[in-house]
């Protein structure tokens, strides 16, 4: 596939992204960050899958930076679900 396709596809599924999640009420941001996490896990199968089928080794690091951010995305994510479901317990409620 073309280079510029590929960006044209990258900016407007960015686009699309922002103006979606933009829309999203507050209400419905936690259940929906929650399941994102557990989607994420799939994509960090996928890095992996990526990195080693890898033959040379600038597409092997490319690879390893996938890993890495696709690791961050889901530990910052279940990282801000854990603190919005904090606000939501009573100040005498045991943190289990």
């Amino acid at each position: 596939m073309h280079p510029l396709v590929m960006l044209a596809i990258f900016i407007v599924s960015s686009f699309l992204g922002y103006k979606l999640i933009k829309n999203v009420p507050s209400l419905l941001h936690t259940p929906l960050m929650s399941g994102m996490n557990a989607l994420s896990g799939v994509t960090v199968i996928g890095a992996i899958a990526a990195a080693a089928a890898a033959v040379s080794v600038g597409n092997r690091v490319l690879g390893l930076l996938a890993v890495v951010l696709a690791v961050i995305n889901i530990v910052g994510g279940f990282g801000v679900t854990g603190r919005m479901l904090s606000m939501f317990r009573r100040k005498g409620d045991k943190h289990e």
